[in-house]
């Protein structure tokens, strides 16, 4: 029994003794996020799938993460350009006055569109 715990041992509450496994458990510092998947179904089947391919149950995990990273990128950009191809597209349309349409129907709806017709 070690000082703490002889210190301790004649109150009236439980006995706390150390762990001591005899492993010695060395700390190692990272200046990087670490980070935690879980095997989702759907995960698992992507990461089944791509281990069928590789033949292996290893999974490189940093290259996939990557690989996956880039790909949302390249979507989410060729999300935003065509949102903003669209706007120019617009603004064109008003500056130039060549907004695509049927103007005489354009002309009915703001006329007619707007009261109320019995």
């Amino acid at each position: 029994m070690g000082d703490r715990e002889a210190e301790h041992a004649g109150e009236d509450h439980a006995l706390t003794l150390a762990c001591n496994t005899g492993v010695t458990l060395v700390t190692v510092p990272t200046k990087h996020r670490r980070h935690a998947i879980t095997e989702t179904p759907a995960v698992k089947r992507a990461l089944d799938e791509l281990r069928l391919e590789l033949g292996t149950e290893k999974v490189p995990l940093a290259e996939v993460v990557i690989l996956g990273a880039e790909e949302k990128i390249k979507r989410l950009r060729g999300e935003h350009g065509e949102a903003v191809a669209a706007g120019r597209q617009i603004a064109e349309w008003i500056r130039t006055g060549t907004v695509p349409g049927d103007p005489e129907a354009a002309e009915e709806v703001r006329r007619i569109g707007w009261t109320p017709h019995v």
